[in-house]
């Protein structure tokens, strides 16, 4: 029994603790993966951010080691696909600091943890250092809603991507100061207003997403940014960097975190295969 999980398990087509095989032996029905549609713009759902820099003694592995480290991953994503989804995103080459970021999505934590743990057991975990980590969930619009600011949220909800499949994606945390925080919620909406205005006309070639982190981690939001388009991207951040609210940021990147959206099998593999 023994061997057949080895070689199920090099195979990729057994859970690091068997209970693929299990379920498989007893005729079980296999859970189904969690709906990506839905948590995608479901409120009240968790996002694990995680950059991570493969050691240079990874390599020192013989190329079947890292190989099978590849089915050890891809495992553990399959043992999990019932309670996160996962997204994986290179970024060697662009960034100093990491080789590779994750986004995971649960609608608990503790669940996004059991798959942390697990991954951080396989070879290639084992020898991924992490970098960074940010911990965030999503909510309903606070501010640009339609009592508090219909003509606005009406070009908000109206503005739909129409670019190419977006290649590239950015995490950009937000950290506000203590003035903000007791700013009217009055005070705050005319900000929000002001932030929002010149953004719009860049949302048909960069898509956004916004993560409320306050309590939950050292910043506040976590902005996540995909797009096919770089120079829609910059024209983006310039226009947020003229906004008048920037004066209440403490933190605004540090880091910038750029990738390539890519498959996690195809992450793991380009890292894996790379000498």
């Amino acid at each position: 029994m023994k061997k057949i999980s080895l070689a199920l398990l090099a195979a990729g087509l057994v859970l690091v603790n068997g209970s693929v095989l299990a379920q498989q032996a007893a005729g079980a029905a296999m859970p189904a993966p969690v709906d990506r549609a839905k948590i995608l713009v479901a409120p009240g759902v968790f996002g694990n951010f995680s950059t991570y820099k493969v050691r240079p003694d990874y390599y020192r592995m013989s190329a079947a080691e890292r190989k099978g480290a590849v089915a050890e991953v891809l495992a553990v994503v399959d043992k999990h696909k019932d309670k996160v989804i996962v997204d994986a995103y290179l970024t060697r080459g662009f960034e100093a600091q990491s080789d590779y970021f994750l986004r995971v999505h649960s609608y608990d934590m503790a669940a996004t943890q059991a798959f942390l743990v697990d991954f951080r057991a396989t070879r290639f975990g084992m020898y991924s250092d992490v970098t960074e980590q940010l911990v965030g969930m999503t909510k309903a619009l606070n501010y640009v809603t339609k009592d508090k600011s219909p003509t606005l949220n009406a070009g908000l909800t109206s503005a739909s991507y129409s670019g190419e499949a977006p290649r590239y994606a950015f995490m950009i945390p937000v950290k506000k100061n203590a003035e903000w925080w007791n700013l009217s919620d009055e005070q705050r909406l005319k900000e929000i207003e002001t932030h929002t205005l010149p953004t719009l006309g860049n949302l048909v070639n960069v898509k956004r997403k916004l993560y409320h982190s306050t309590g939950l981690d050292d910043t506040d939001f976590i902005t996540y940014f995909e797009t096919a388009d770089l120079g829609a991207f910059n024209s983006l951040m310039l226009a947020l960097a003229k906004v008048p609210e920037n004066k209440y940021h403490v933190r605004w990147g540090s880091p910038t975190v750029m990738g390539t959206i890519q498959t996690f099998e195809n992450v793991v593999k380009t890292l894996s295969m790379a000498n």
